[in-house]
């Protein structure tokens, strides 16, 4: 496999560009108190427009990131940005983890340290990962596909080549979002190489929809009430990314405050914020994801993921079974939360924890607790 060292370097006159955008953005009307109730809140994104405009400083955050060890590598024909940081303990464990949209690989900064360096920060060497975080195709410095079909299964097998080519026979998968799918399809299409899986984002519907509430407990209802609202009120963005992605793009790639209010509204309904996106993330945290779609222009290329997958019937995952242990994650404000019985006719569940706090993005959300999580799963597999 072709790899070559990486380090994040966005052209001074794109700087420029964006900070000239965002002096001319034309903000949209907004009915009179309605704060996010039709959408991104106005005063919010002008608050964050211009802190972006003159504090935000990316040099800083490029800086900060380019402390991890990146490369590019040559996968399936195609240049996929990693960040690889190899353990220090006895035994490292390969891990592969997968981020979603709209994420980045900028969302697993808290967590590799105290994956990848156990005793530094408390832990037990023993549980020491080497940690792959491979940007999805489309997705921040990774290439895009130039033909159809770049789904999660194609993108599974693309990490298993990734993998072995890294010198990993076998390996541990985590993921949340798509970053679940994929890790999904790792453990159904390859359980030779994947020892076992670990999600944040469990995906699983009735198993018999003639009885949907079949294997739930009372415990279960609540979760499922949440998930139902959040079908019916939330998914519209799912139907114009899996639809007509490209005629989104036009906004998506031209505005940056368009860009920026399409995925900050999502950081601020998906997590455990109670309403105040910045009771989780800082403006730094959300602007610096942001970039990842900015700098690199792949809000198309991100977005066209929903399309492939929706084409093709692999969302959501159904018809078949994963073998391989599982470990499921449940953050209460995550956006889809399935009985543990549902879960199981789809994977061999291992290891099911219920948390008191975090949401969708629980990486950054609740880092130690993820972390934690993640070691107890993948203790008995190593």
């Amino acid at each position: 496999m072709d790899i070559s060292p990486f380090r994040i370097a966005v052209p001074d006159a794109d700087l420029t560009d964006l900070r000239e955008r965002l002096a001319r953005t034309r903000f949209p009307a907004e009915m009179p108190g309605s704060g996010w109730g039709y959408g991104t809140d106005l005063g919010y994104m002008r608050e964050l427009v211009a802190y972006w405009r003159d504090r935000f400083d990316w040099r800083a955050q490029e800086a900060a990131f380019n402390r991890l060890p990146q490369f590019r590598a040559k996968v399936g024909g195609l240049g996929i940005h990693l960040v690889h940081v190899r353990g220090k303990g006895p035994n490292p464990l390969p891990l592969v983890i997968t981020h979603g949209w709209p994420g980045s690989v900028f969302e697993f900064t808290k967590i590799i340290g105290p994956l990848t360096d156990p005793a530094a920060h408390g832990g037990d060497p023993a549980d020491a990962f080497d940690v792959v975080c491979p940007s999805m195709p489309g997705y921040g410095f990774s290439d895009s596909a130039v033909e159809p079909g770049m789904d999660p299964e194609k993108i599974a097998s693309l990490w298993v080549e990734l993998m072995h080519g890294l010198g990993y026979r076998r390996f541990g998968a985590q993921g949340g979002d798509w970053g679940s799918m994929v890790t999904t399809y790792l453990g159904f299409r390859h359980p030779e190489s994947v020892l076992g899986i670990h999600l944040n984002m469990v995906v699983a519907f009735p198993p018999n929809p003639a009885n949907p509430l079949e294997g739930a407990e009372e415990s279960d209802m609540a979760g499922l009430m949440e998930t139902a609202q959040f079908l019916k009120d939330e998914t519209g963005y799912q139907q114009i990314q899996g639809t007509k992605p490209q005629t989104l793009s036009f906004g998506l790639t031209d505005s940056p405050a368009g860009l920026a209010a399409w995925i900050v509204e999502k950081f601020r309904t998906w997590s455990d914020c109670g309403g105040d996106v910045e009771r989780r993330f800082t403006k730094d945290e959300l602007l610096t994801n942001v970039m990842f779609y900015w700098a690199t222009a792949s809000a198309n290329s991100s977005c066209r993921l929903y399309c492939e997958s929706m084409r093709a019937g692999k969302f959501p995952p159904q018809g078949f079974r994963v073998d391989v242990p599982t470990g499921c994650a449940i953050f209460p404000r995550e956006i889809i939360k399935p009985p543990r019985a549902w879960a199981e006719k789809l994977y061999d569940v291992r290891h099911w924890t219920r948390f008191s706090s975090g949401g969708h993005f629980a990486a950054m959300e609740e880092p130690a607790a993820l972390v934690e999580d993640v070691r107890a799963f993948f203790r008995p597999l190593r």
